[in-house]
């Protein structure tokens, strides 16, 4: 932390000695009902925008996620697709029915709970909404939501380019176009290819590129404004991402691998939306249609090694009553394969007024709409273990969410401000598979918001917030009869009460957030896991509820214009995330007491801090970013090490190019992402390890940029 009190000490001494420069821009939040301000909107919400994003060279979201307060992920694919905002989401592949705790949006396509098409060329700003929210986005929104709006047409014709080499083989080459179609159509198109080998060597193989990265992303928009009272966009998304996925090693040496069947991380997203605007002088109509189809597959080698490694092992030899009678070379070979295919449809529909058709003397904004979904998705899992199939399962799910939702804002005069919001939904599913189980549930969930916002002068806003979330129940196939009794579990209940403050300071140079947060979850899912000791290969994956817990912490967000050259911002997130009372069995049937532990991938402290400064065309960027040590997993006690990673950006910027070097974990900080504890090693009996998956280690590279319009 000391490093992020110096940048503290930093933003006082600017804001006290009143430097010339010129105030921030002001932030626009998109993810709500209507454009809001930043200091108008009464949720805890951090925005990352395209700048911000170009100064700490990031070219997927991953690469500035460390950044928000509260906000982790969890490492178990080659992209991040889980996600964790104050404790609360998944850590891996699910088994059956998506059901996400953290919704993740590009544009108006959810693509919850499949993250990894995140490029962040041609993205307008990042917006990570903390805390239920139901009234706009339902049960996808338990813990908060995570969009990524992209740029729109411009009326001027402009062109950027981006081209990317670094360490790693890493090969990046970007280009867009936007401008005018006709006199009333514009339009915007994107495609950016990414390439790099992953950071692993594959000793065995005599390949570098087994982890490799392989990413192609493509956005194209139309905007029609028909009339001044009709608007009508457009939206089309492509991404494909061919990805290997060889992390993974029985030493723990993090990045020379032995596999001889390494995995892929692959996944191709298309997806539309079609948004349409429509007012009178008496009421405001938004349609929303989107519908987006994704394929993807998750495959490793689960025995982490080669026949050559294992023969040259020695394990125990078992009769056909699996009595021991000796030693023979070890034979183990097992790979896990799962692939998916998602189609979702929505539309939606909103009603709002305008400035003539507000209730109650014109102060209050209403607000009413309807929404509908289908999601039908087919998962086929294949796992093989010494050349005989280990399981088979086919499934097919398909569910409809349809939900009424209200809001109200109202101006309460002497700075006061009230919203209050409401969504009923409900969700009938149906789900069937080749192991014969069979589920059709179907339940009725409801959540909103009540949020009171004080404008104490013209420099600070406060507000009170409590919010109702809500995250459907479910259902666990393929358990063995010991389990039968978790065959489904509730939905989820959380409850959260919020106060913050947010503040200009300086005429507008600076600002800053502070938040205080309390958490209650009813009926907590918690996902978990028990090793086979009968088959160790295997895992039995299942959700139960574990009662109820409470978590609460803080977040502080800062910014800073200390002088016309020099920014400072920062962050910081303190979490407290337990356990309510929650017993479960392991393996062998021995009860493990976790009530009032830590929660997984919850850290205590998220933290960052940094500085850019612009000068006569020269740029340079310093930036820091850390976790404490967390829980890997629900299922052990395995723990994380704490973390501090340095990045830094140089370079000088021209009116129509730029030309940057960059470097991002400077320090080559070696730091776990993701962590198992369990036995996959036959000459050691299979005896309990910790096994380690570590994030990116250093990479340095250079980035040449051009634009023109």
């Amino acid at each position: 932390m000391t490093e992020y009190r110096l940048i503290v000490s930093g933003l006082a001494l600017a804001i006290a000695g009143q430097v010339a420069a010129a105030p921030l821009e002001e932030i626009t939040v998109t993810a709500d009902f209507r454009d809001t301000t930043w200091q108008e909107v009464p949720s805890s919400i951090t925005v990352i925008d395209q700048q911000a994003m170009r100064d700490e060279s990031a070219r997927h979201f991953e690469d500035v996620l460390n950044s928000v307060a509260n906000l982790n992920w969890s490492g178990a694919t080659s992209r991040p697709r889980y996600f964790q905002i104050r404790g609360v989401g998944e850590q891996e592949d699910y088994q059956g029915a998506p059901n996400s705790s953290v919704g993740f949006m590009v544009d108006d396509v959810d693509l919850s709970g499949l993250g990894m098409a995140a490029s962040t060329f041609d993205i307008q700003q990042i917006e990570v909404l903390r805390g239920p929210q139901s009234t706009r986005f339902g049960a996808n929104a338990l813990a908060g939501m995570i969009r990524l709006k992209s740029e729109d047409p411009t009326d001027t014709f402009a062109v950027n380019g981006q081209v990317t080499l670094g360490q790693d083989d890493q090969q990046g080459l970007g280009l867009s176009v936007s401008g005018p179609a006709g006199e009333q159509l514009s339009y915007r198109l994107a495609v950016e290819s990414q390439q790099q080998n992953g950071y692993r060597d594959n000793a065995y193989l005599g390949r570098d590129d087994t982890n490799g990265r392989d990413e192609l992303t493509t956005r194209a928009k139309l905007r029609w404004d028909a009339t001044d009272n009709l608007r009508i966009d457009l939206n089309y998304l492509y991404a494909r991402l061919d990805n290997g996925y060889d992390a993974w090693t029985l030493d723990n040496n993090g990045f020379d691998t032995l596999t001889d069947k390494p995995g892929t991380d692959n996944q191709t997203t298309q997806g539309a939306s079609l948004k349409i605007e429509w007012a009178t002088d008496e009421v405001a109509l938004t349609a929303i249609t989107s519908l987006a189809n994704t394929e993807h597959q998750h495959a490793y080698d689960g025995d982490w090694a080669n026949p050559d490694y294992w023969a040259a092992k020695t394990c125990t030899a078992y009769d056909d009553d699996w009595n021991p009678v000796g030693t023979e070379p070890c034979v183990y070979d097992y790979i896990w394969d799962k692939q998916a295919e998602r189609d979702t449809l929505s539309q939606e529909f909103r009603l709002a007024s305008t400035e003539a058709s507000r209730l109650f003397n014109g102060s209050t904004d209403w607000l009413l709409g309807i929404y509908g979904r289908t999601l039908e998705e087919d998962n086929d899992l294949y796992s093989e273990y010494n050349s005989w199939p280990d399981e088979v399962l086919a499934s097919e799910y398909r569910a409809t969410n349809t939900a009424v939702f209200a809001q109200t804002d109202s101006d309460l005069g002497a700075g006061w401000a009230l919203s209050v919001g409401l969504r009923s939904e409900t969700r009938n599913a149906k789900y069937e598979d080749s192991n014969n189980d069979n589920f059709s549930p179907s339940e009725s969930m409801w959540g909103g918001h009540l949020a009171l916002t004080k404008v104490l002068s013209d420099s600070h806003t406060s507000y009170v917030r409590l919010a109702r979330g809500y995250k459907a129940g479910g259902f666990n196939m393929t358990l063995p009869p010991a389990l039968a009794d978790k065959k489904t579990f509730d939905a989820e209940t959380l409850y959260n009460a919020e106060w913050a403050l947010k503040s200009n300071w300086a005429e507008g140079r600076a600002h800053t957030t502070v938040t205080l947060f309390y958490m209650d979850r009813q009926d907590q899912q918690v996902a978990a896991s028990l090793q086979d000791p009968d088959d160790p290969q295997r895992f039995i994956l299942f959700t139960e509820n574990a009662g109820s817990s409470d978590n609460y912490g803080a977040e502080f967000e800062g910014r800073i214009s200390a002088t016309e050259q020099i920014e400072f911002y920062g962050s910081v997130g303190y979490l407290q995330a337990q356990y309510g009372d929650y017993v479960y069995q392991d393996k062998y049937g021995s009860p493990v007491d976790l009530s009032g532990r830590d929660l997984a991938h919850a850290p205590r402290w998220t933290y960052s801090a940094g500085m850019s400064f612009r000068s006569l065309g020269w740029f340079a960027n310093l930036s820091l970013n850390g976790k404490s040590a967390f829980y890997y997993s629900d299922s052990n006690d395995s723990r994380s090490q704490a973390y501090t990673l340095f990045n830094a950006r140089v370079g000088y910027e021209a009116q129509s190019w730029a030309l940057y070097a960059w470097g991002r974990n400077l320090t080559d900080e070696r730091y776990g992402v993701r962590g198992f504890y369990f036995g996959n090693d036959p000459s050691e009996d299979w005896a309990d390890t910790q096994y380690i998956r570590f994030g990116d280690p250093r990479q340095i590279g250079v980035t040449a940029q051009l634009h023109f319009d």
